[in-house]
């Protein structure tokens, strides 16, 4: 499992943050910051959850 983040799309809503807080952090610049790129599959549901909750779709992953 891999998550990625396009910092283009972003808008730093904090939505991923709120629920894999472990996985996403918005810096000091309200940029986000993937903390574990390849995350344990563990998080795997999560995970998923924040991505199917971006708001801009601007996080990505791959199994």
């Amino acid at each position: 499992m891999k998550v990625e983040v396009d910092p283009m799309i972003c808008e730093a809503n904090g939505v991923c943050t709120g629920l894999a807080p472990e996985v996403f952090e918005l810096d000091d610049d309200d940029e986000l910051r993937v903390l574990l790129p390849e995350p344990p599959l563990a998080l795997a549901d999560r995970i998923r959850h924040a991505v199917r909750s971006c708001p801009k779709a601007a996080l990505t992953l791959s199994e």
